[in-house]
């Protein structure tokens, strides 16, 4: 064993999505980094989709960009195709996505990573977390290194005893081709951390050129295309340089009876269905064996075919994830119309993983057990690039903030789709693999993909995440955005008695009214060569009076949130000594110990009758203390 001669303020385990955002936080916050993976040629790696965005996920990379992290403005460089989903419902639900050339964005990321000042990259696998007095000191390495550090920020990915599975086989593997990382999870149970199994799994990739495109339906890009980043639009990415303003189209086609037919007639020879699998799978994104067995109602199910980049003909089957066998993956693809005599150039596989319940953190994503030690990304039992970028990002960002010894960052859930991942993460725990939904936001109205920069840019400036020139460049048109919305409410158009803002309530579009509002108003709506642009700003104003009347129902919630949520529970109370306590409730209490009422609230198995008493305890102590 031997020490290395550097010792570092955070040492981030992991160059996946989760410790891109870590790493490149912590070092931009003038910490000294050190970033260790176990390939430098997997940074920022796209496991599976070549996608980034989509149902709340799109909502989740806009804040990420709005609090100054890097996951959309790679995006936006590596884009070939953007749709906005759910276009035909309210604002609340918009999600933008784009399809990413997946080389690209790996050199772009990896690009970022080399070139950030104060961050350290090298290639090794950690294989022990050192920790003494119940606080991090450091990590040690397979080829036995130490690194000292009081931070460590583990983003683990689907590395932890990872097991592949296609058909009956399986071997060690954390991606197909790579090494699973072996010695942490046993670690993290020396110190006594809970940890559990988890599975997800991947669809065969085929050759573009063995496709029959003529039988499939195309499916194009927006016109008119919203991207993650909220600086200057991206002039040097792929769409404005390799593409030139055009995006590649995807293709969709679908099971049928003969599909089905297949997989039925082969389930004993799937893990999942033979026990093989032990661990859960993602419940929203199923394998294709799951939708058969589980809807057997539906004829069909929809099949994407996602080009994987500019430079290659392998196309991504969005759609079909699998663990069956080789051959019956190839009759399975065969089947789908448009694919009689597609060539399969990768098979689909299952992946098991260990994860640590997120229930033993904080919401800074610092463990209860071990001082200076973070999680972040799947090892928190979360699945999806964004929900992994996310805590990466906040997991970096408390970092810092615990070493200058500051208040922590913690997003309340109206605040952002980021505040309500980690509540959900470390108030309710995982059962399978967590996938962010706008259902599960109750206060969504108020976490729009259009207001990400309104909601949290002046956090990400705080943290000197965003840089002077574009925080003043917001500024300005927040303040342009207030006094335009004063505008409508006042103004009226020539010959009318309704003012601006009443006709947008009864349903026009601002863009019928654009003519008559800018020969009236007097400030220059147009910020050139900038996000801010006049098309934003009209969009944001008449989005924000056509729902102001939900949007302040909504703030009246969270007013009401925020009382309970400043209702603090006492640290060394005792919840076996608390008359009438619910024992499931006692349970649950003391292991999540909440910090206040209002994530007491929020935790299964505890009702509102525990709650009231719970509130009547406190009380109690509270005079007895006086």
């Amino acid at each position: 064993m031997s020490i290395y001669p550097e010792e570092f303020d955070v040492i981030v385990v992991g160059g996946g999505h989760a410790g891109c955002e870590a790493a490149l936080s912590t070092s931009r916050m003038g910490c000294k980094t050190l970033l260790l993976t176990m390939n430098l040629d997997t940074i920022g790696q796209m496991s599976c989709n070549p996608a980034i965005g989509g149902i709340a996920k799109g909502q989740m990379v806009r804040e990420i960009d709005a609090l100054g992290g890097v996951m959309g403005k790679i995006a936006d460089k590596s884009a070939i195709q953007y749709r906005c989903l759910n276009r035909s419902k309210g604002p609340a639900v918009w999600s933008p996505r784009a399809q990413c050339d997946r080389t690209f964005y790996k050199i772009f990321m990896k690009q970022l990573i080399e070139n950030q000042k104060n961050l350290v990259v090298q290639q090794q696998e950690v294989t022990r977390i050192l920790v003494g007095d119940n606080s991090v000191c450091g990590v040690e390495t397979k080829t036995g290194i130490v690194y000292k550090s009081k931070i460590v920020i583990l983003t683990t990915g689907t590395f932890l005893n990872g097991l592949i599975h296609i058909g009956l086989k399986n071997f060690p593997g954390g991606r197909y081709s790579e090494a699973p990382s072996v010695g942490i999870t046993e670690s993290l149970k020396s110190l006594g951390f809970e940890v559990g199994r988890l599975k997800t799994g991947t669809p065969p990739r085929i050759n573009s050129q063995t496709v029959d495109y003529t039988k499939l339906e195309i499916q194009y890009g927006d016109e008119e295309p919203i991207f993650f980043s909220h600086s200057k639009f991206p002039q040097d990415s792929l769409l404005t340089t390799v593409l030139q303003g055009k995006q590649l189209p995807c293709w969709i086609t679908y099971t049928n009876e003969t599909t089905h037919k297949i997989i039925l007639d082969n389930l004993d020879r799937s893990p999942l269905y033979t026990g093989v699998i032990k661990g859960i799978g993602p419940r929203y994104c199923p394998s294709i064996e799951d939708k058969v067995v589980k809807f057997k109602d539906k004829p069909r199910h929809q099949v994407f075919l996602e080009p994987e980049g500019v430079y290659t003909q392998e196309i991504y089957c969005n759609g079909i994830s699998t663990s069956l066998p080789q051959d019956v993956q190839e009759k399975i693809v065969k089947s789908l119309p448009g694919c009689e005599h597609a060539q399969i150039v990768r098979y689909g596989y299952a992946v098991e993983y260990d994860f640590c319940q997120p229930t033993q953190l904080y919401h800074t994503l610092e463990t209860k057990l071990v001082e200076g030690l973070y999680f972040a990304g799947q090892i928190n039992g979360t699945t999806g690039y964004e929900e992994a970028a996310a805590q990466g990002l906040i997991a970096g960002i408390n970092a810092v903030l615990k070493l200058r010894k500051e208040e922590p960052f913690i997003l309340r859930r109206d605040e952002a789709y980021i505040g309500v991942l980690i509540d959900d993460l470390v108030t309710k725990g995982v059962l399978d693999p967590y996938r962010m939904f706008t259902s599960r936001a109750e206060f969504r109205l108020l976490l729009r993909t259009d207001n990400a920069d309104l909601r949290l840019m002046d956090y990400g400036y705080k943290f000197g995440l965003i840089n002077e020139t574009q925080y003043r460049e917001f500024c300005k048109y927040r303040d342009k955005l207030t006094n335009f919305i004063s505008f409508l409410e006042i103004n009226k158009p020539f010959n009318t008695n309704t003012t601006f803002a009443t006709i947008l309530r009864q349903g026009e579009k601002i863009e019928n009214l654009i003519t008559e509002i800018k020969s009236q108003y007097s400030v220059d709506l147009e910020q050139k060569n900038t996000y801010w642009d006049e098309q934003k700003l009209a969009k944001e104003a008449e989005i924000q009076i056509k729902y102001s009347g939900y949007i302040q129902r909504q703030l009246k919630e969270v007013e009401k949130l925020k009382k309970l949520e400043k209702k603090k529970i006492p640290e060394d109370i005792d919840y076996t000594k608390i008359p009438g306590l619910l024992k499931e409730a006692q349970i649950k209490l003391a292991q999540i110990k909440p910090k206040t009422i209002g994530q007491a609230m929020r935790i299964s198995g505890v009702t509102p009758s525990d709650i009231a008493i719970l509130m009547v305890y406190i009380k109690h102590l509270q005079e007895k203390k006086v």
